[in-house]
């Protein structure tokens, strides 16, 4: 009979190295799914990885979803070093975007350079508000963070449907009162959208949809480093997620934790969701399911929860969702190969992480326990 065995010290090294040996796997598996398919290997392969990024152009929609969702992950990470299992990042999005939304459409009054501050404010307090229900029902209730967390995400969904969708008698809240009833917001002025690359005169990036929403996301990358890293807060989240006892030994307060852990991830998907709609977006649609709040959650892991390592992994999660609108158009493949390898990645990933805290030990059924006298 095979066995599961700790190990005594598990290798930090291949801590490190394992997302790269997950990478790794998962392009194999893609290779073989690719044979099975009867796709001629080297040219999908070149479609899904390759072609997408060939360009200034695919770079700049490379950056535009690896943004959100390394925003998104930086937030997630913080409560998984403690122990605190937000999965419903999603939604928090989802509420960021609608109260970003809301102050495009109504505080126009503001000039340009107080209106997308308000704007990103108004998302992170959606943000704020979804996850603080979360950390409400854990404390209050005991009530298991994730399954309130997850539940919340698809109650969002019909928020969303129900500020964006209206009658003639009643027209909801963000709906466009000139777009024949469809369930869209109208389009944002543009004094309530992001300055664009293209509109700064960077021939570079001038084919591009990129926006200066980018650098909120790399200035929080080396904040969330000496959050986790440099802080007594960051020290406190690491305690709790290693040694729960010793925590509560040194008087550290958990509650407190969990409130603050899921309103740091609340808030940084409502901002994912804000920039989404005054960035690339334009408006908000019932539609709007962008799946950045799951996907994030593999981002987390495969950065190994550091602000770094998540920012290289949300570029990798990005190619898939490149890879896969390629794959669509030229190898007319569905729209679910993106989620194929996503899956893929994290399970080569939790298997990897299984063999570095355990090894495989052959024990024979026959073999008996000896009872000393």
């Amino acid at each position: 009979m095979i066995m599961l065995e700790p190990r005594d010290q598990p290798s930090r090294l291949m801590q490190w190295l394992s997302p790269l040996l997950a990478v790794a796997l998962t392009v194999l598996c893609g290779v073989l799914f690719f044979s099975y398919l009867g796709l001629e290997v080297k040219g999908a392969f070149y479609v899904f990885f390759i072609e997408p990024v060939s360009s200034m152009y695919g770079v700049g929609e490379l950056l535009l979803k690896a943004s959100p969702l390394c925003l998104i992950a930086l937030g997630l990470a913080v409560g998984y070093r403690a122990n605190i299992w937000n999965i419903g990042a999603e939604g928090q999005m989802v509420l960021g975007g609608i109260f970003g939304t809301y102050a495009a459409m109504y505080w126009l009054a503001l000039p340009s350079y107080l209106l997308i501050p308000a704007i990103l404010l108004m998302s992170i307090l959606g943000g704020l508000l979804w996850a603080g229900i979360v950390a409400a029902l854990k404390n209050w209730f005991n009530a298991n963070e994730l399954l309130t967390s997850l539940m919340l995400v698809y109650i969002s969904f019909q928020l969303l449907l129900q500020v964006m969708t209206g009658t003639q008698e009643n027209l909801a809240l963000l709906q466009d009162p000139n777009g024949a009833g469809f369930p869209i917001s109208p389009l944002f002025e543009m004094k309530a959208m992001l300055p664009m690359f293209s509109e700064l005169n960077w021939s570079l990036w001038s084919t591009t949809r990129m926006h200066v929403g980018i650098f909120i996301t790399l200035l929080f990358i080396p904040v969330m480093w000496l959050l986790v890293n440099r802080s007594f807060l960051g020290y406190q989240m690491l305690v709790a997620g290693q040694a729960p006892a010793a925590a509560a030994y040194s008087g550290f307060n958990q509650k407190k934790l969990v409130w603050t852990c899921l309103l740091i991830s609340g808030g940084m998907a409502g901002l994912a969701g804000g920039l989404e709609m005054i960035g690339p977006n334009g408006q908000l649609q019932a539609s709007w399911k962008p799946g950045y709040g799951f996907a994030a959650i593999i981002v987390a892991f495969v950065g190994r929860l550091q602000p770094i390592g998540i920012a290289i992994a949300s570029l990798i999660l990005s190619i898939t969702y490149l890879g896969g609108e390629s794959a669509q158009s030229s190898l007319s493949l569905p729209k679910s190969i993106t989620l194929l390898f996503q899956g893929c990645l994290l399970f080569f990933l939790l298997a990897c992480d299984l063999f570095i805290q355990f090894r495989l030990k052959w024990k024979p059924k026959n073999q008996q326990k000896t009872v000393g006298a």
